[in-house]
C-alpha cells in the first residue's frame, strides 16, 4: 500500500512511472482518476491506451471550479464504488486510485470504508493512492508514504500555466 502525498508536483507521475514498470514486468494495472473527467485527453491517458492499460477519469474536473459540488461528490463516490469493485476482484496486480485523497478530505467518501476495502484486497495486490493531504488514517495504514514538497513551481513562482507533456 503506497500513499504519494506532499503540496510538491510528482505525485500522479510518480504513480503512472510505477504503472509503467509494472506493466512492463507484464502485471495486471488499473487507474481509478478522481478528480479528472473522462472528456479529457491527458497524456497518462493516451499513453496507457497505447499500453492496453485501463485507466477510468471519473470527476468533474478541477472542484474548486465547480458550480454544484454534489455532483463533484457524486462523481467520486461512483468513482470510488468502481474502484472499490476492482481492488476486490482480485482481478488486478496493481491499483492506482489518483487524486482519491480530495473526495477523502472533502468528506464525500467516508476513510472508514477505504480502509476497510483495502485490509480486504488480494494478498499481494499493490494500491497506490495519490493527492494532498492523505489523511492519519491512511498514512498510518500505508505501508510506504512519500512526502513531495515543491521547493520552486514554474505556476507558484513565475504564473507559467500548466504545460503539455508535464502537467497533463
Amino acid at each position: 500500500m503506497i500513499v504519494n502525498t506532499g503540496d510538491g508536483k510528482g505525485k500522479s507521475t510518480a504513480a503512472f512511472g510505477l504503472m509503467t514498470r509494472a506493466w512492463g514486468r507484464g502485471m495486471k494495472v488499473t487507474v481509478i482518476q478522481f478528480i479528472k473527467q473522462p472528456k479529457g485527453q491527458y497524456g497518462e491517458l493516451l499513453a496507457a491506451e497505447k499500453m492496453g492499460i485501463e485507466i477510468t477519469p471519473t470527476g468533474k474536473g478541477f472542484t474548486w471550479e465547480s458550480e454544484d459540488l454534489s455532483d463533484d461528490a457524486a462523481a467520486a463516490r461512483a468513482g470510488w464504488k468502481l474502484a472499490s469493485e476492482r481492488i476486490l476482484s482480485g482481478g488486478y496486480d496493481v491499483v492506482i486510485l489518483d487524486e482519491l485523497t480530495y473526495p477523502i478530505r472533502y468528506g464525500w467518501i467516508d476513510i472508514t470504508d477505504v480502509l476497510n476495502v483495502l485490509t480486504r484486497r488480494p494478498e499481494m495486490q499493490h494500491v497506490v493512492i495519490t493527492g494532498r493531504g492523505a489523511s492519519d488514517e491512511l498514512i498510518e495504514y500505508a505501508d510506504l508514504v512519500t512526502e513531495m514538497r515543491s521547493i520552486k513551481h514554474p505556476y507558484a513562482d513565475q504564473g507559467i500555466k500548466a504545460q503539455k507533456g508535464v502537467e497533463f
